[in-house]
């Protein structure tokens, strides 16, 4: 057989090997499988790869392949403990395995069942339910969240909180987010109701031991709450067919998980964790990136009463973007001539799992790539871009997230993140109103919160040793005589290079670029070193005091742009372990971290770096969103700045009538091309 990749994702056969040699590690117990996945690489090792590869050498060595393992071993008298092994998939021997006392995992479907239903069997939660009197044919429905830190529990052992809500319809796909209930739990990792509480429901209310009926009146029409098709009045009939026809197939080509289109070629990768990763990526035979992926998400929510500090979801580092991708369908989450991605994950007792469907990849007309009509001939050539996509969509609990990485033939690189879904709602007294949410139906409150992205940029800009350039175009002074301005509207970029480690900001007004360069690469024509610009999405940073557990935990979230030394498994800006962390192990601790140490170095000058950008959406509900969100889009772009020669684009083919075969509405007369001819 031929040897996998090294960029690969682990096989169903390796992970059963991995699987078992983890359970030999652990002789008489039982480990609960949570993790096993490709362990990459050292950077280093696999550029030697990469360049022997490419030089197709005869004594070619393949790397070694290697797992890492999470498992669970639970005993009666305390909480699980998590251990981590690294596990050589040649020698099938155990590397490293280290027992990591107070961390937990991610949250799995499994575990957050079994705490719904302790918490529903408890004898509390019952009694509380029936108070309520909830109206005839009334379901209620428990829905488990991760404890966000808040410190006022142990952190080492793992606490859920448990949120209510009612479902008046008999159908499952009914909208509960409708009806938020006042009642509110807390569920020990040995699935023990610790507490049991009502939820504040008004601006100077606080959580009370002493409830009260469920207010009646907060019922309301099914049309205003509820989303799904059978359970709304017919849908608009106005739509027609819009189908994607391509005749000749698509321009893409794959090999395993190897993807070529136009002048790109990449490797695609997936994991439980970031989902999506992208491995060294080239136009036209020049690297470009290493590696590019999103690495972090935090959805902090800025409701300041009591229990609420404690919602703040790392969608990533606690729930996993591999783990709830979506099995994407034809027609609907992906439109066109359709390449899919299987994924495989773990299940608890070490078998396979397979992710169908998680990555799809498609060609999209993306509008007019250039034109020009020359006015003195009235001719026009005009050349429409097409894109590639490659898109993937996650749920977590109420939100959908769809990310999808477009490649441009002008070599662009643009990350999109659509955010749906559905409110996460509390309860609010009919009448009543907060300063930090939107009521979006009767009795229905709708928390402003935000959702903090990191996109992680290893760039390999014609090379691996990079810098990133900071420009900033000002206007020229009027009152140096050494300056030639007599007009006073001339204006210059002055650059600079970042030296060392750190955070950077946006600066709309100085029109601020970061440009990773490399400056042992210079430009023929321009005489600048060749890169490519950081187009960023301009958002708020995150709004929590620095002081406060949402701070500590979500360093990145400080500044828009970081910049780090590469250091192998440094994946994450807010840590590897994310659940009911405290803080400390973030970008930020990393960078003074490593400024403290005599012996480290954390200069980032022609060395191989990682670009980190913070952005996301400050998220103030609107009834518009209500009941299911239309996408908010943010985007993200990647453009070389003198790094070719001219426009990439200008060989792509021009737009012609003969190919593209656009159809007139009937009744209409119009020219039959207004294109260039076709050469």
């Amino acid at each position: 057989m031929t040897p996998p990749h090294p960029f690969q994702p682990l096989s169903p056969a390796e992970i059963r090997e991995a699987a078992r040699v983890a359970r030999a590690a652990f002789p008489g117990q039982s480990p609960n499988f949570r993790v096993i996945t490709l362990q990459e690489l050292p950077k280093h090792l696999m550029i030697q790869w990469l360049e022997a590869s490419e030089q197709r050498e005869l004594s070619l060595a393949q790397p070694p392949r290697a797992a890492r393992v999470q498992v669970i071993l639970r005993d009666e008298s305390g909480p699980g403990q998590l251990h981590e092994l690294l596990i050589d998939l040649d020698t099938l021997a155990v590397v490293r395995k280290e027992h990591l006392p107070g961390k937990h995992p991610y949250i799995d479907t499994e575990y957050m069942q079994a705490v719904e239903s302790a918490c529903r069997a408890d004898s509390r939660v019952q009694q509380e339910i029936s108070k309520l009197q909830l109206p005839t044919g009334a379901t209620v429905v428990i829905e488990p969240w991760a404890y966000a830190t808040d410190g006022e529990i142990d952190v080492s052992e793992r606490t859920s909180m448990c949120w209510f809500y009612m479902r008046l319809l008999e159908s499952p796909d009914a909208n509960y987010y409708a009806y938020p209930l006042d009642l509110c739990a807390e569920v020990s990792e040995r699935l023990v109701v610790t507490k049991v509480y009502y939820l504040p429901s008004s601006e100077h209310d606080r959580t009370s031991d002493e409830g009260r009926p469920y207010d009646h009146r907060k019922v309301h029409p099914t049309a205003a709450s509820e989303y799904h098709p059978d359970l709304r009045p017919p849908p608009r009939s106005t739509t027609k067919q819009y189908q994607v026809h391509q005749p000749e197939g698509p321009s893409f080509a794959t090999d395993g998980n190897f993807l070529t289109w136009e002048k790109w070629e990449m490797h695609i990768g997936f994991n439980y964790r970031e989902g999506l990763t992208l491995h060294n990526l080239r136009y036209d035979g020049r690297s470009l990136f290493y590696r590019l992926s999103l690495s972090e998400m935090f959805v902090p929510y800025g409701d300041p009463r009591r229990p609420y500090p404690r919602k703040g979801a790392f969608d990533l580092g606690n729930d996993g973007a591999g783990i709830n991708a979506n099995n994407l369908q034809l027609g609907c989450d992906c439109l066109g001539v359709i390449k899919y991605f299987d994924a495989w994950h773990t299940t608890s007792t070490g078998e396979p799992l397979k992710l169908p469907n998680v990555v799809c990849c498609h060609e999209q007309d993306d509008g007019i790539l250039w034109k020009h009509t020359n006015f003195r001939t009235q001719n026009a050539v005009v050349t429409r871009s097409r894109i590639l996509v490659l898109q993937t969509i996650i749920t977590v609990s109420n939100y959908e997230y769809i990310f999808a990485f477009h490649f441009g033939q002008d070599a662009s690189i643009h990350y999109e993140v659509r955010a749906t879904g559905i409110l996460s709602t509390a309860p609010i007294n009919m009448g009543e109103q907060v300063p930090y949410g939107t009521v979006v139906a009767p009795g229905v409150l709708a928390p402003y919160h935000q959702h903090m992205f990191c996109l992680r940029l290893d760039p390999a800009v014609d090379g691996h040793n990079n810098s990133l350039q900071v420009e900033e175009s000002r206007p020229l002074p009027v009152d140096d005589e050494n300056v030639h301005n007599p007009y006073f509207m001339g204006y210059e970029a002055v650059k600079h290079t970042i030296e060392k480690e750190g955070g950077l900001d946006l600066d709309v007004s100085k029109n601020r670029v970061f440009k990773i360069i490399n400056e042992n690469k210079i430009n023929p024509i321009t005489g600048t070193p060749v890169g490519f610009k950081l187009i960023p999405h301009y958002s708020q940073m995150l709004l929590a005091h620095p002081d406060s557990f949402h701070a500590r935990r979500s360093e990145f979230g400080k500044h828009a742009v970081w910049v780090t030394r590469y250091q192998d498994d440094e994946l994450f800006p807010s840590g590897r372990y994310t659940m009911q962390s405290l803080g400390g192990d973030g970008i930020e601790s990393a960078i003074k971290r490593r400024q403290a140490d005599l012996e480290g170095s954390s200069s980032v000058r022609d060395e191989d770096i990682v670009v980190w950008h913070t952005f996301g959406s400050t998220h103030n509900p609107r009834i518009e969103d209500w009941p299911v969100m239309p996408s908010e889009k943010m985007t993200v772009g990647l453009k070389p700045v003198n790094f070719f020669s001219g426009n990439p684009g200008i060989d792509v083919q021009t737009s012609t009538q003969d190919r593209n075969k656009s159809v007139l509405v009937d009744g209409d007369v119009g020219p039959h091309s207004c294109c260039a001819p076709e050469s």
